[in-house]
């Protein structure tokens, strides 16, 4: 019996070894080649060790406007969105209307639309706001998707509060956008924190809005990437931009990583 469970643990050990390793191999490969020239330059033979794929991505404008775009998604993205789904989801979670479960449908029904299908009225609309090609427009784009969504899941975390914390609170003579304000959001705190990570992830890598409500400005990475590929493509560089896109997002996880761990039990449970 003691051989069979050690034989068991072994096996497990093994089995998550290779899959850590086969995770890591292509961000492993990508990391190498993107301190490589592959194209030959004066100051950087083919093949060589440089610096200079990520010199690069700061002495090209497009580049730079490129990071720029994309941070200013998120951060509109996040700044707008969280603030609006905090109070809906509050709404669905402790108050009862007519239609209330099936306008609650209605909202993950609409995230889970391709958002292809939506482009052609959203670029109307846009058109007539005067908002086509700039960040604000696609960073509104964004926040119409993720909205729903971080409606269910701040409702999923709001409802795991108990009520009797809002009826305390209430005969302590709190309003209640203070009982919101001050004792609410410390308690879904990993909540928030969830919710923000998913809107970044939408944000960061979002292509379809970005390809069709933007022409000359506001391009996002996404695009710059797409555009760095041509008849003689610099590999190395391409590897340099990829490996730099995801620094924002190891980072925000880095930082936020014990809200999330615990929001995501939370979720799980």
């Amino acid at each position: 019996m003691r051989d069979s469970a050690r034989m068991w643990r072994i096996i497990k050990a093994l089995a998550l070894t290779a899959f850590v390793v086969f995770v890591s191999l292509p961000l492993v490969q990508m990391t190498m080649i993107s301190f490589v020239a592959t194209l030959a330059h004066p100051d950087a033979p083919l093949g060589a060790f440089t610096l200079r794929n990520y010199s690069a991505i700061l002495d090209d404008p497009n580049l730079r406007s490129a990071f720029a775009n994309s941070i200013a998604y998120v951060l509109i993205n996040i700044c707008v969105t969280v603030p609006v789904a905090i109070p809906a989801a509050y709404a669905f979670s402790r108050l009862s209307f007519v239609g209330d479960k099936h306008l609650f449908l209605a909202f993950i029904a609409f995230r889970i639309t391709p958002p292809v299908v939506l482009t052609l009225p959203i670029f109307q609309l846009f058109s007539t706001l005067g908002i086509v090609n700039s960040v604000f427009g696609i960073a509104l784009a964004h926040c119409l998707f993720n909205l729903p969504i971080s409606i269910w899941i701040l409702q999923g975390f709001i409802s795991a509060v108990p009520k009797e914390m809002d009826e305390t609170a209430f005969l302590d003579g709190y309003s209640r956008r203070q009982f919101i304000w001050k004792i609410l959001l410390p308690q879904i705190a990993p909540g928030i924190a969830v919710t923000a990570f998913f809107c970044f992830m939408f944000s960061w890598v979002e292509v379809v809005f970005a390809r069709i409500l933007t022409t000359t400005n506001g391009k996002p990475i996404s695009m710059a990437l797409n555009a760095l590929f041509g008849f003689q493509t610099d590999i190395g560089l391409v590897m340099a931009v990829t490996v730099a896109s995801m620094l924002p997002g190891a980072a925000l996880l880095f930082a936020m990583r014990s809200h999330l761990s615990r929001g995501f039990k939370i979720g799980r449970v």
